[in-house]
């Protein structure tokens, strides 16, 4: 579930969040989430104090292995800011973000990560994301999932026409 809205939940009036405010709202969603039957969660991104879009885990609920707070966070900012680049604001989460979540953090440009639970934390519930992090240090040829390259020779045109393109909007 991504929600977006001008002003905090629960602050009429009061545009302006503290760093801790933001943090216990990314908290408080996570709880609700686990109330709800999601995943122990939550997200807050922000700018300049004010709340822009958060997001909870909604992996189960939607069968969408992507659907982590952090993601869903990202998707509702870009959403109600109308761009790819969320430069200019900061996320806070109620857990570090897992490999996937940081890459999407770092390709959203969000200026800075606030989190309150550690990966160690996760791990010592059954999220555990180690593995990743130990296949991504390993040779691609010594990791458990297999790749192959294929059809680069076919595959390469969209890259070249990229590259050719004028009018592209660079990401």
């Amino acid at each position: 579930m991504t929600l977006t809205y001008p002003s905090p939940a629960g602050r009429l009036g009061r545009l302006i969040m503290t760093n801790d405010e933001l943090m216990r709202e990314a908290i408080r969603l996570s709880i609700e989430n686990v109330a709800a039957g999601g995943g122990p969660f939550g997200a807050v991104i922000a700018r300049g104090g004010e709340i822009i879009a958060t997001g909870v885990n909604r992996v189960t609920a939607t069968n969408d292995p992507t659907a982590h707070a952090e993601v869903s966070a990202i998707r509702g900012a870009a959403q109600r800011l109308g761009t790819f680049n969320l430069a200019g604001c900061e996320i806070f989460t109620s857990c570090e973000p897992c490999p996937m979540c940081l890459g999407a953090i770092y390709w959203a440009r969000l200026d800075k990560v606030y989190y309150a639970n550690t990966k160690a934390d996760a791990k010592a519930i059954g999220f555990d994301d180690s593995f990743i992090y130990d296949e991504l240090a390993l040779p691609q040829d010594r990791r458990k999932l297999s790749a192959e390259a294929m059809m680069r020779n076919e595959a390469i045109k969209a890259f070249e026409l990229w590259a050719a393109k004028e009018d592209k909007t660079e990401y």
